[in-house]
């Protein structure tokens, strides 16, 4: 069991996070939990036997390692709260690292966090806590990204920018260099940010202007 990993949510994003872990070999077993309506089905051959309100129980068994495995955007806020849960039952929450991605050994990396396949995260960036990193991103050097961020496919961050808490980056988003965004934002797909936003809202466009 200690070489054991429960991924909490069954999704499009877990089958991303079963891949990586499988291609890694970090683990001898990968368990799902999930809503009880989605219990007994499959995920990449693992079928979701578990439901979130059986994590307490699991950890008491001997599984001491868990990571929250949902990606929408529109769940943001219950990854958060799906993170402290499993963070205040006492389970390890490790960094998962694609073999495919690049990651400079002067970076900083936070529990919880995904950093997906073919991500490049240069010196000096700081990542925070449960935090998708996801495919093919880059983010530059200097870059600090706060708690429960997501970072879409393809999305580029220049060096020195900063993201604020819970806020989503959409895929293929352009962040020039130096540019703090507020916690709470999100900017939509194919976005070009140039001044920093400092108001938490919807952002979208080319420059990125709020909606809402």
């Amino acid at each position: 069991m200690s070489n054991s990993i429960i991924l909490v949510g069954g999704g499009g994003h877990c089958k991303v996070i079963i891949d990586i872990l499988k291609e890694n070999n970090d683990y001898d077993e990968i368990l799902i939990s999930d809503l009880k309506e989605n219990k007994g089905k499959e995920i990449l051959g693992i079928k979701i036997e578990y439901t979130d309100d059986q994590l307490e129980n699991l950890y008491k068994k001997g599984y001491k390692n868990a990571f929250v495995s949902m990606g929408k955007v529109e769940i943001n806020e219950q990854r958060k709260k799906l993170y402290e849960k499993i963070q205040d039952i006492g389970f390890n929450i490790p960094v998962i690292i694609s073999k495919s991605a690049r990651v400079s050994k002067y970076s900083e990396i936070r529990e919880g966090t995904l950093i997906g396949k073919n991500v490049v995260v240069n010196p000096g960036t700081k990542i925070g806590k449960n935090c998708i990193i996801n495919t093919g991103s880059i983010i530059e050097h200097d870059c600090i990204i706060e708690d429960n961020v997501h970072i879409g496919p393809g999305a580029i961050l220049s060096d020195g920018t900063y993201i604020g808490n819970n806020s989503f980056i959409g895929t293929g988003t352009m962040i020039i260099q130096n540019i703090n965004i507020s916690e709470n934002t999100l900017i939509g797909a194919g976005s070009v940010v140039i001044k920093d936003i400092n108001e938490p809202g919807v952002y979208v466009g080319n420059p990125a202007r709020k909606i809402k």
